[in-house]
C-alpha cells in the first residue's frame, strides 16, 4: 500500500484494535475477525462490509434519500458518536449481502489533508522527510 500512497493509522475502535489505511480520499480497516458469525458480523472474518466517504453530511442524506428512491432498504442517517465525534452515516445490504455504508467524517478528513505531508507514510518516513533525504 506504501506505493500506492496510503498510511496507516491503528487508533482501536470500541477499545478493539484495527488497521486503517488511508490517502487523501480513500480508508480501508481491518482487524481481526470473530468467529462463530452471526447472520452479519461487521467483524467477521473475510470482506463483510465496505464503507464510501463522502465530503459532507447532505451527501450522506442525498444517498440515502436516492437508495430509498430505488428501493432500497437503508438505515437513515445518524451520528455514531462512539465510532468518531462527527461520524454520520447510513448502511444498506447490496443484492449479494455485502453491508454497504456511506459516511462523513469531517473533522477525519480536513485533519488527514493538513497533516499529509506529515503523517507517516508506511514504513515510517514522511514525505518531507523522504525529499530532505533525496535533495
Amino acid at each position: 500500500m506504501a506505493l500506492l500512497g496510503f498510511r496507516k493509522g491503528t487508533k482501536p475502535v470500541g477499545g478493539v484494535p484495527h488497521a486503517h489505511y488511508h490517502n487523501r480520499v480513500l480508508q480501508y480497516t481491518i482487524r481481526q475477525g470473530r468467529v462463530p458469525v452471526p447472520r452479519h458480523d461487521p467483524e467477521a472474518p473475510g470482506f463483510p462490509h465496505c464503507c464510501f466517504r463522502v465530503t459532507d453530511p447532505a451527501m450522506v442524506d442525498a444517498a440515502y434519500q436516492g437508495l430509498v428512491a430505488l428501493g432500497v432498504d437503508a438505515t437513515p442517517p445518524r451520528p455514531y458518536p462512539a465510532y468518531t465525534p462527527d461520524y454520520y452515516a447510513t448502511f444498506f445490504v447490496d443484492p449479494d449481502g455485502l453491508q454497504l455504508e456511506i459516511v462523513n467524517q469531517c473533522q477525519i478528513l480536513a485533519e488527514t489533508v493538513e497533516r499529509w505531508s506529515t503523517i507517516p507514510r508506511i514504513g515510517g518516513s514522511t514525505r518531507s522527510s523522504a525529499r530532505s533525504r533525496s535533495g
